[in-house]
This record gives C-alpha cells, sequence and structure tokens, in this order.
C-alpha cells in the first residue's frame, strides 16, 4: 500500500479501499484501518470518498438489468453534480479516465455489494461488561462469549462453503463437523483460525491476542502470511509480530467458563488489567511496589464486589470502589 496520500479519485480506483468500505475483504479492512491511524493527515480525503460512497447506496433487493442501467444513469448523474457543487477536489484532464474508472468500479461495487449484503446479513451479539452468555450458530455449533466481546456472523451457512465468524473480545468455540467438511473461520483483529470440527478458546483484547486448542486441530494464519498448526494442549500467543506456544493450564485459561478467575502468580497489574477489560472500570494501584505484588488461587466472577473482597483478602490490600474508579491501595 503506498505510503503517501491518495486523491478521491484514487481511491474509488482502488479496489482494497472498496473491500473496506463494503467490509467484504478481512485482510483489505484491517490494512486500510492500519493506514489510516498511521496517516491522520488523510482523512479529510478518506471522508470525502466515504461520503461520496456513502450517497450512491442503492435500496433494490435484487438487481435486474433495467435496475442496474437506472442505476447507473443515477450515478453518472451524481458525479456530474458532486463535481459542479465542488464535493470531489478537481483534477487535471490527465486524470479524467481515472476518474472515469473509478465511477465504473464504483457501479460494480455498489452493486455487488448490494447483492452481497442481500445474502449475507451479519447477525451479531454483545455481551455487557461482567456477562457470560451461550448461544448456538445455525450449523449447531456452540459459542460461549465472555464479558465485553461481540461476534458477528452471515446468515444462510450451507455445506460445503465456509462458516465465517468475526470475533471481538473472548470466547470458547464448540465447533460441530459437517458432512462435507465445510471450514470453519474465525477471524479477528490480528488471527485466522481455521478449522472443520474441534474446541477452542480465543482471546483478542487490545495488545492480546490468544489461542488455547482442546481438541481436533487448529490451523493458525496471520495478516503477515505466518502459519502454524495446533494439536490439542497448545497454547498459542501472537503479539503481532510472531505467533509463539507456551504451556499453560488448561484450566486456568477457560475458567470464565464457570465464571471464576484462575490466578497463579498473577501480578495485580494483570489482575487490574483483567477487571478493567470485563466490568469496564478504571483501577488505579497505589504503593511503590503494588504492581509486582502476586495473586493465586480460584476465584467467583460473577460479582465485581465479591471480586473485591476476595481480593482484599488474599492480597491484604485495602480496596476502594467509588464513581466507577477501583483503587487498590498498599498496606
Amino acid at each position: 500500500m503506498s505510503k503517501s496520500i491518495p486523491g478521491t479519485e484514487d481511491l474509488l480506483c482502488d479496489e482494497t479501499f472498496l473491500s473496506w468500505y463494503f467490509r467484504t475483504d478481512v485482510r483489505s479492512i484491517r490494512q486500510w484501518e492500519q493506514w489510516i491511524e498511521d496517516h491522520p493527515g488523510s482523512s479529510h480525503r478518506i471522508q470525502q470518498a466515504v461520503d461520496f460512497l456513502s450517497s450512491l447506496t442503492l435500496k433494490e433487493e435484487s438487481f435486474t438489468r433495467e435496475q442496474v442501467s437506472r442505476s447507473e444513469r443515477i450515478l453518472l448523474e451524481k458525479i456530474r453534480k458532486a463535481a459542479a457543487k465542488g464535493r470531489i477536489a478537481p483534477f487535471s484532464s490527465p486524470r479524467r479516465w481515472g476518474w472515469i474508472a473509478a465511477a465504473s468500479i464504483v457501479i460494480l461495487a455498489v452493486g455487488v455489494a448490494g447483492i452481497y449484503y442481500t445474502t449475507q446479513r451479519r447477525a451479531e451479539w454483545h455481551t455487557a461488561y461482567g456477562e457470560v452468555k451461550d448461544n448456538s450458530l445455525p450449523d449447531g455449533s456452540e459459542v460461549m462469549v465472555n464479558a465485553n466481546s461481540s461476534v458477528r456472523y452471515s446468515s444462510g451457512w450451507t455445506d460445503g462453503t465456509d462458516r465465517e465468524v468475526w470475533l471481538s473480545g473472548e470466547a470458547f468455540f464448540h465447533v460441530r463437523k459437517t458432512p462435507l467438511k465445510s471450514r470453519f473461520i474465525v477471524h479477528t483483529r490480528d488471527l485466522d483460525i481455521i478449522v472443520t470440527g474441534t474446541k477452542f478458546n480465543v482471546i483478542c483484547r487490545d495488545e492480546k491476542a490468544n489461542v488455547l486448542l482442546k481438541e481436533g486441530s487448529v490451523l493458525l494464519h496471520t495478516a503477515g502470511g505466518e502459519d502454524l498448526q495446533m494439536k490439542p494442549g497448545d497454547f498459542v500467543e501472537y503479539d503481532r509480530q510472531r505467533l509463539a506456544k507456551r504451556v499453560v493450564r488448561m484450566d486456568s485459561v477457560t475458567a470464565w467458563k464457570e465464571h471464576s478467575l484462575f490466578f497463579n502468580n498473577t501480578s495485580l497489574k494483570e489482575v487490574a488489567a483483567i477487571i478493567k477489560e470485563q466490568y469496564g472500570v478504571t483501577v488505579r494501584l497505589e504503593g511503590d511496589t503494588i504492581e509486582r505484588k502476586t495473586v493465586g488461587g480460584v476465584m467467583a466472577n460473577d460479582n465485581l464486589d465479591v471480586l473485591l473482597k476476595a481480593l482484599e483478602l488474599t492480597t491484604e490490600c485495602k480496596i476502594i470502589r467509588r464513581d466507577g474508579e477501583i483503587r487498590i491501595i498498599q498496606n
């Protein structure tokens, strides 16, 4: 992807940008979101292109030849009006054909996206802070979703085609095999987890991404092209640079399914991060060495007040909860 800031017509000629806008390709979405983050000066051009594409949304549920022709006429008329009103940044004569090509690509993209969303509407689940929820997917696969997480998937799954799920947060999947052994793919910000039938846990939060395989076989694929085959019992972490296996206790990773937290010499700094992830509250650690203080044992995690009381007794720290903030104070 170019490091220079493209013009509006360049964006509309770029198939990966259109895939980002219409949310039809995971890799393009990742690439453009990272590029936009790295190039804050591009926001005006990006918004121009997004506004223009938004004005072209088609409303038909199906697309006949007559409807496509009519949409094409409407599109070209909108291009003329946009240019006349100065909504699109002016460009020199040699670039006219680039703009015409962009318009042609947009016509195709809008048509394809319309068909895509007509046939692939996505269901989405969210869990609130402190909430754990069980769900079933169209193929009978089961998903337990941890607090502060979301899962979405396309509808209309048929055997022989990929079953795709997008995860943000943490979830445990029990994937059913199909007669034709259709692939089941979990997309996260950093990883694609590819299976046919298995049980595994996935976390993708902030800078943390890992997978624990309980049964079956899993192939991990990173955006950078690295692949790793997992076997039962494997725990793999990804730090956005490389995949690495690590030895862990399986029950420590999946304790959340039983509404518990498993601590094994876990630092209070890490405990504070877990509380923030799962309950959406700010946690302040007060004391010179408190971040290095460790916690051990299994604690109930279905009530924040009960969890804080257990931490207070275990760590011998003073814990104060007030106005959406928790203070853990070293005695």
